[in-house]
């Protein structure tokens, strides 16, 4: 009888949460941060993208550290300076070990604008 109240008392469960979405080609989103020592390298990841989506990333190298690379949408650009939307995707792709990952960034990007004027 002990047994079965021993059972009762130690039920184990698991949360699963599963998302599906339409496969994207190429299958990345606005960003593609390479680690160093990720499975696949910045070559694969250049020629990927350019027989995918040619000349819609750029493919930015780093000398050191554990981010090799990084590919982002070229539209970006156009919205943000590239200085500073790599230094604030650097810095929270740092906060994660990322040397052994690709990862994929969604960027949503707004911007607001508010003027004072004379009436």
């Amino acid at each position: 009888m002990e047994d079965s109240s021993k059972k009762d008392l130690s039920k184990r469960k698991a949360e699963m949460s599963i998302r599906f979405s339409e496969f994207e080609l190429p299958p990345m989103q606005d960003i593609l941060v390479i680690g160093r020592r990720a499975p696949i390298g910045p070559e694969a990841v250049r020629r990927m993208v350019d027989a995918l989506a040619p000349e819609q990333y750029e493919l930015i190298t780093f000398e050191n550290g554990p981010v090799e690379a990084v590919a982002v949408r070229t539209a970006l650009f156009n919205w943000i300076s590239r200085n500073v939307l790599l230094d604030n995707i650097l810095e929270e792709a740092l906060k994660i070990n990322i040397e052994k990952t690709l990862l994929k960034v969604k960027m949503d990007l707004t911007i607001s604008i508010f003027k004072e004027v004379d009436i």
